[in-house]
């Protein structure tokens, strides 16, 4: 009988943990997924007459010059990625790099798809344009802030620079226990994505077991009030913010 890889492998174990891993989450604004809800924001949170697409250009152009500023204050590098590269081979050096504790260690900018909305004007009552919204793909900037977290350690934040502003949150567990293993000073050898060995085993699965949603939801809610953001706390305070979920 042929073993299989764990009859092989089971005699050079040395230590077992269960730990999640890459964690990819996805953070939307519910009260802008619709084209009635964005009618609702240029119109009745905004106070214009007609909601027209003209309405959503300066607020792009803000965000736009709001990360640029950001990282011309900051010093934080600011690159284009090339399409078809690796971001994070792209990125390591920079992270070998950095040594503060926490930080934006670059911002990268990518061309990539995602839904918006698309206008179409017809003629209302009198001269009064109406436009209709519908959502549709389209190619657009996403940023990329890559971060040295002081909970999760290496994670990346993306953000699209058109409405309805999708989020990506990318984060490691294993880079959340070796930062609790730190602060508890408990020896561990490290793996590129893992762990090879630990001064306390148990200790290292309790602490695996500890993370859960509200450590995913306070990464977001520190980074999401310490980046550039798409839109102004006043409207964030009325309702329009973002809501996180697994993807």
């Amino acid at each position: 009988m042929t073993p299989n890889i764990h009859t092989i492998i089971r005699q050079h174990v040395s230590l077992e943990v269960r730990c999640l891993d890459r964690i990819y989450l996805h953070a939307y604004m519910p009260k802008l997924q619709t084209s009635g809800g964005l009618c609702y924001f240029l119109h009745d949170h905004l106070g214009h007459p007609v909601p027209s697409p003209a309405l959503l250009k300066p607020r792009h152009d803000r965000f736009i010059a709001a990360v640029q500023q950001f990282a011309e204050q900051r010093h934080i590098p600011f690159v284009s990625f090339e399409r078809g590269e690796s971001k994070d081979e792209f990125v390591a050096p920079y992270r070998t790099r950095f040594t503060a504790r926490e930080g934006v260690v670059l911002i990268g900018v990518a061309q990539e798809k995602m839904r918006s909305f698309k206008a179409h004007k017809r003629q209302g009552r009198g001269h009064t344009p109406v436009f209709d919204f519908s959502r549709q793909s389209v190619a657009v900037n996403h940023y990329y802030f890559y971060v040295q977290d002081p909970e999760w350690g290496p994670a990346f934040v993306k953000i699209g620079t058109y409405v309805p502003y999708p989020i990506k949150l990318c984060l490691n567990g294993h880079e959340w226990v070796k930062q609790h293993l730190r602060r508890a000073r408990i020896r561990f050898t490290s793996l590129d994505n893992g762990f090879l060995t630990c001064a306390d085993p148990t200790r290292l699965q309790a602490i695996c077991d500890q993370l859960g949603p509200r450590d995913l939801q306070q990464f977001f809610d520190r980074w999401s009030h310490r980046l550039p953001w798409p839109l102004r706390p006043e409207d964030r305070a009325a309702g329009f913010d973002h809501r996180v979920t697994i993807c």
